[in-house]
């Protein structure tokens, strides 16, 4: 089983409106059993609705969230022959607005066993605030539904001068019993500019973290992968504002589970088998 996070930033009937666009997201998708994607701006459905049309899959969609007028949506793409949603929540703070996006949660039975997934998109000038408040979201879906089978993943902006190694380590959700599965090393832009690690996978128990294949949790670079050029990469990654392009990172922060903790693993040979899928959102 293979699942993956990626923002591709301002994601919506404009954006999946261009062929170049859709059709290489559609392949990027496909190589998953779960995808969450970030930044998904759908208020009426219109876009992922077309998507999943010609995706063939199934989806959870959270509610728009966010702060002020600028919202926007996770959103999950799974593959039924694998997959099936047992139950899902949006997540709400207490008391203090500290989590610009609070994620929508939801829980996955992967044949016989279960699995949850918490995507995160935090703002850059905040990331350290959410992700001490990440811990509390933890806890609160373990309390939910009595399991440690978690998985938090997506945009953390937890690298440069968002996050700095020092200040990382005060976080409560850098140690024990959480495991961070991407390499600090890693890249996870497509920038010239920068190396930083900024999606990231991390797992909750020792269970979880032994689950995981080694050396399997990675960004996908997709541009090589697929041999796209300069200018189809940034079609399927940036956003406009008043027509003027801004550069901004998209790859991929990809997890797979061992045979023994999913009885179920992608096949690359089936990829252009017709499969059926679902999708859910949640607005945030």
């Amino acid at each position: 089983m293979k699942i993956a996070a990626f923002n591709v930033k301002n994601l919506g009937v404009r954006k999946l409106n261009k062929d170049i666009v859709r059709n290489n997201l559609i392949k990027i998708v496909s190589r998953y059993s779960v995808v969450v994607l970030l930044e998904v701006r759908d208020p009426n459905d219109r876009a992922m609705s077309k998507f999943l049309t010609e995706l063939n899959r199934h989806r959870k969609i959270g509610a728009p969230v966010g702060r002020h007028s600028y919202r926007e949506q996770f959103v999950f793409f799974y593959r039924q022959d694998e997959m099936s949603v047992i139950d899902r929540y949006q997540y709400e703070e207490e008391n203090k607005d500290v989590l610009a996006r609070e994620p929508f949660i939801v829980q996955f039975r992967r044949l016989v066993k279960k699995l949850v997934l918490i995507p995160v998109h935090t703002k850059p000038k905040d990331a350290e605030h959410e992700l001490r408040a990440l811990h509390n979201v933890v806890q609160d879906a373990r309390r939910r539904w009595g399991t440690n089978s978690i998985m938090i993943l997506g945009d953390f902006n937890a690298d440069g001068r968002y996050l700095s190694s020092t200040k990382r380590t005060n976080i409560r959700m850098s140690s024990r019993p959480y495991f961070w599965l991407i390499d600090e090393d890693a890249d996870t832009t497509t920038s010239d500019l920068n190396d930083h690690t900024y999606d990231r996978i991390v797992v909750f128990g020792k269970r979880m973290n032994d689950a995981v294949v080694p050396g399997s949790a990675k960004p996908f670079d997709f541009k090589r992968a697929y041999r796209l050029n300069y200018d189809t990469v940034r079609h399927l990654i940036l956003k406009t504002f008043n027509s003027t392009w801004q550069c901004l990172r998209a790859n991929i922060s990809l997890h797979r589970c061992l045979p023994c903790f999913s009885t179920c693993r992608l096949d690359p040979s089936v990829t252009t088998t017709p499969w059926r899928w679902s999708f859910g959102t949640i607005n945030v």
